[in-house]
Formats: C-alpha cells, sequence, structure tokens
C-alpha cells in the first residue's frame, strides 16, 4: 500500500518555527520505520496495509498533538492484490 499525505493545519506553526507542526506529522513517518519521502506538497509512504491505517490516524493526529488549532489532511492511497506498486517502481523512470 502506498499513502499520500498533505496535511493543513492552522495555524502551520509557531511564531519561533513556522512548520513545527508539519514537522511533528513528519517526525511521527520518521519514527515509524516506514519506506518514506517528503515532496514539497506532501509526504509519501509506503508499507503493509495493518501498519499504515494506523500511522494515518497518527500522522493526521500529530499536528494536533503539537498545538495546532484545527488540521485537514487530504489523503492519497493507492493497493493492489498483487501488492507489487512501490513508490520506486512508480517513479524510477523519472529518477
Amino acid at each position: 500500500m502506498i499513502i499520500e499525505i498533505q496535511c493543513l493545519p492552522s495555524p502551520m506553526g509557531t511564531p519561533e518555527d513556522p512548520h513545527a507542526h508539519i514537522e511533528a506529522a513528519i517526525a511521527v513517518i520518521q519514527g515509524s520505520g516506514v519506506n518514506y519521502e517528503v515532496g514539497p506538497l506532501g509526504t509519501t509512504f509506503e508499507g503493509e496495509p495493518e501498519e499504515l491505517w494506523l500511522l494515518l490516524r497518527a500522522v493526521h493526529e500529530a499536528v494536533l498533538t503539537a498545538g495546532a488549532d484545527s488540521s485537514v489532511s487530504i489523503v492519497k492511497i493507492a493497493q493492489g492484490s498483487s501488492g507489487t506498486r512501490t513508490m520506486d517502481s512508480l517513479t524510477h523512470k523519472f529518477r
């Protein structure tokens, strides 16, 4: 399974760290041990569905735990029955 999430917390961060709430969400993904890639408009990660469903919730909630007043998450999910789709298989041609 591959998931891309774009978190849109309000506010985005603090006066001292304008991206603090987004960075909290990314830290949750980093700490999970799954393969991930941070992009300019979202973060993509891949793994087993059972693990990723729980991680998705934790990432969404991380921005609120970090102090955001509210948050909207935009999510894309790709999953196939064969499990052969990977981030690399979808992007290697362009790298």
